[in-house]
Order: structure tokens, then C-alpha cells, then sequence
């Protein structure tokens, strides 16, 4: 696959890179994910027992209740959150959470919306989350942004380091 660059839209800006944990079936937060552990508990969905704290998990949309805003929100506070959700839909639920750990906490967890013909990925890729501008670069290898420079014109310049 070597690299490959995708847009969305930013919901919440931010840069980071992780491992994708990646899943086809919406997710509830509300009785879903372990704020404390960061495990996917909810032992139906097909992500059940993994971890998402510091993974870019991509998922299509939430699922379910309205409290799964303050399910990511406290995950958000304990670190244990995703280090980015990229959805295929915008979910205004799990917005909410993400822009209110950015908010009330001062912590950033980026979070982008694509299309979602992306969504057909494999959990062992590294995903390069620029939320700024809404670029994911996705590689089957080791990927790291050397430099990014954002020019407020909208401009964006990066290097890809392969390690």
C-alpha cells in the first residue's frame, strides 16, 4: 500500500500518529468503553477487550446514548482516551466529548470526519491524524511527520519520514 493521503473534515484539530483500531460497526461509549481502562467492554462489538487508549480508532459513527459524550470526556481527562477518532459520518455526540476535553481539560484529541470508502482499512497501519487541515496519511509501515509547517492561508507543507 506504501502511502497514502485522504481528506476529511476537522472537527476537532490536532496532530497525532497511532496504530488504527479499526471497526465497521458503530460503537456506545455509554456501556461500550471503560473510561478508567480504555478497554472496549461491550463484549458484542467486535472491538471487545481491545484497548483504544492511544490508537486512531475509526469507526463510522457512535451508537446509542447521549451520555457517551461523558464517557469520552472522562476518558479524555484520565488519558485513557483514543489519541484521534475518525468517523465516517459526523456524530455530534462524540463531538461533544472531544471538544469538551479540549475545553474544560486542555487536552486535544483529535477528531476528523472522511469518507467512508477509508473506513476498508486494516488495524495494522499507522495513521498520521493533521487535523488542522483534515489530511490522514495512512501507511502499512512505520510512519512519522518529520516537520509540518500550516499556513493560516490554508497552505499545507509536510514531510514524511519512513522509519
Amino acid at each position: 500500500m506504501g502511502l497514502m493521503t485522504t481528506h476529511g473534515l476537522p472537527v476537532v484539530s490536532g496532530t497525532v500518529d497511532g496504530t488504527a483500531l479499526v471497526s465497521a460497526t458503530p460503537i456506545s461509549l455509554w456501556g461500550g468503553l471503560n473510561p478508567e481502562t480504555g478497554e472496549v467492554i461491550d463484549r458484542r462489538h467486535p472491538l471487545s477487550g481491545q484497548i483504544v487508549t492511544g490508537r486512531v480508532l475509526v469507526i463510522p459513527h457512535g451508537r446509542g446514548s447521549c451520555t457517551a459524550s461523558g464517557v469520552l470526556l472522562e476518558a479524555i481527562r484520565l488519558g485513557t482516551a483514543p489519541a484521534a477518532i475518525v468517523l465516517a459520518q459526523t456524530d455530534p455526540i462524540i463531538g461533544l466529548g472531544a471538544i469538551l476535553g479540549d475545553e474544560l481539560y486542555g487536552k486535544r484529541m483529535p477528531l476528523i470526519v472522511i469518507d467512508e470508502e477509508t473506513h476498508a482499512l486494516h488495524n495494522a497501519i499507522r495513521c498520521c491524524v493533521v487535523a488542522f487541515t483534515g489530511i490522514i496519511i495512512l501507511s502499512c509501515e512505520e510512519v512519522a511527520i518529520a516537520n509540518v509547517d500550516f499556513d493560516l492561508e490554508g497552505g499545507f507543507v509536510h514531510e514524511i519520514l519512513v522509519l
